[in-house]
């Protein structure tokens, strides 16, 4: 299993804007662009997210793990965080040569959601445990705050933030498939639930996969059961 990434590339002047390139030994079977997680903090970075490109790339995945401005730096929140998103991905697209799968964790399956309205070529994204309702997040505090500290206000006082920001309510046509623990008390499995309500409207509308007793930190992991189940959906969607 390769353990580090061949190539850093930048996709713009921050010294975060950039992507870990990691290439399997033979012809790849199929792209991805991983976005992590971190509740949009800058303290939480792409770091903890390489175990699973690992693991992706021994399965002949060509991968892209994606660094993006976090709460806490220099143009981070929104709508910043999202803006290297966009830029990031594309990037990564014309690098790895594909249409990719997108995954993000967490609050990268917020950015990665909401990615699937934006007027990108994308093959399906892939929400592991997101944060895919902003405002019931907001409304349960999670991580302290995090949803606040993101957009800078709160739903009163800018329910516009929230409207653009909340993928819950951007319509897109692009297979989304919403992945969630059970046992999961960083983000809730409700807000899965409450996004693909929202979305059950929609020409592609999203579904979501329940796994029974895993955790929000084992839908990353590949050496749990729910995250082989993960590694086994995305090669599914190439």
């Amino acid at each position: 299993m390769p353990d580090a990434p061949v190539e850093q590339v930048s996709y713009g002047n921050d010294p975060n804007q950039f992507f870990e390139l990691w290439r399997p030994a033979a012809n790849p079977v199929g792209a991805a662009v991983i976005i992590h997680g971190g509740f949009w903090r800058a303290k939480y970075d792409l770091e903890h997210i390489r175990p699973f490109c690992a693991a992706l790339t021994a399965k002949g995945v060509a991968a892209a793990n994606l660094e993006y401005r976090r709460v806490g730096q220099s143009g981070g929140g929104w709508p910043g965080t999202f803006n290297d998103v966009v830029a990031g991905v594309t990037a990564a697209s014309t690098r790895l040569g594909a249409t990719p799968v997108v995954i993000g964790h967490s609050a990268g399956g917020h950015l990665a959601l909401r990615l699937a309205s934006e007027p990108l070529a994308l093959r399906a994204v892939i929400a592991l445990a997101p944060v895919a309702d902003l405002r019931l997040a907001y409304d349960l505090n999670l991580s302290n705050g995090a949803v606040r500290e993101f957009l800078g206000a709160t739903p009163e006082t800018r329910p516009e933030l929230y409207d653009d920001a909340c993928p819950s309510g951007s319509k897109s046509s692009v297979r989304q498939v919403l992945v969630h623990g059970t046992a999961d008390e960083d983000v809730p499995i409700a807000i899965s639930q409450s996004f693909v309500e929202a979305r059950s409207r929609d020409v592609e509308p999203p579904s979501l996969i329940e796994i029974p007793n895993a955790t929000h930190m084992d839908l990353i992991d590949p050496q749990s059961a729910a995250g082989a189940m993960v590694l086994d959906l995305v090669l599914q969607l190439m």
